[in-house]
């Protein structure tokens, strides 16, 4: 059982090109399935043939009662369905019993955004005198232009940019990749931090270290976690009076977009979904601004 589990993520490492975060979640939630069925056995071992939906079931009701979250259950569902989809199609067994659960009920989350005044808020806060204010507006501009992901933005190099065209090209999940366009704002602040750039460069900084398009005060490439900490200070600076997380942006250049006529289709190639599903929650926000303007603006809307 461990060599299949062995097999199949060295299939998503290499060829499906899974980021290594993702593998590791792979690789610990189907070890957890393995000492589950492990845990009624005498002899502790695993034959594949014995695994139907049933023990499938049983073991997300076994995660239900050990405290785990629905949206916890239903990843572990969806890496089991992976590993036996794989083993199905490599002619390990002859079916899916992952395929006939189904998925624990998700709560419907409206992701939260930000309003306009409120990014311009965020975006005014840097001090553009200095080449970390500089670094600091250009990520947030090119953030809310473009609704990269935090792990994206992070991970541009100088060579990916194309100043002159208003494109990035961006490596996202399974390392797809796909041209993203941003706006005037984002391309003025990018060419004003780009000669300050050389002053957070170290001295000697070999040709790996050179490439990287955001770079921390020590001279390398800047972490999604020091993103989260740059933003936090600014949120603090600027007392805004709610959590702002770097996703955020994200949200509300899918929701601005949405709110000013952008069609989902559009929005979901400019976000790199590989599901129009994944895009369609922004549309929640959509109906609630129609009826924000609806009760605001219909005589007939209100009683009295």
């Amino acid at each position: 059982m461990h060599e299949l589990v062995d097999l199949f993520l060295s299939h998503l490492k290499y060829e499906k090109n899974y980021s290594a975060h993702t593998v590791k979640n792979y690789s610990r939630d189907l070890a957890e399935f393995i000492d589950y069925l492990k845990a009624g056995k005498s002899d502790r071992i695993i034959r594949l043939e014995q695994i139907d939906h049933i023990s499938v079931r049983d073991f997300l009701s076994h995660l239900h009662q050990g405290g785990n979250q629905k949206t916890s259950m239903a990843r572990k569902l969806s890496a089991l369905r992976s590993f036996f989809r794989y083993l199905h199609r490599e002619g390990k067994i002859r079916k899916n019993p992952a395929k006939l659960v189904n998925t624990p009920r998700l709560p419907q989350k409206t992701p939260r955004f930000l309003s306009l005044s409120q990014v311009d808020t965020l975006l005014q806060l840097p001090d553009t005198e200095i080449p970390r204010g500089l670094r600091d507006c250009a990520m947030m501009e090119l953030l809310y232009a473009s609704g990269l992901r935090v792990s994206e933005l992070v991970q541009l190099d100088l060579e990916d940019l194309s100043l002159d065209q208003r494109l990035a090209k961006i490596r996202g999940k399974g390392k797809k990749e796909r041209l993203v366009p941003f706006g005037e704002k984002a391309y003025e602040s990018l060419k004003s931090y780009l000669p300050a750039r050389g002053g957070l460069l170290k001295r000697g900084a070999t040709l790996r270290e050179l490439s990287p398009l955001f770079l921390n005060l020590r001279g390398g490439r800047l972490t999604v976690r020091s993103f989260q900490r740059i933003l936090d200070q600014y949120a603090q600076k600027g007392a805004l009076l709610l959590d702002v997380h770097p996703h955020l942006f994200r949200h509300s250049f899918a929701t601005h977009l949405l709110n000013n006529g952008a069609d989902l289709r559009s929005i979901q190639e400019l976000l790199g979904h590989e599901s129009l599903s994944s895009t369609q929650k922004y549309t929640h926000l959509s109906i609630e601004q129609l009826l924000k303007i609806y009760r605001q603006s219909h005589p007939k809307a209100r009683s009295g």
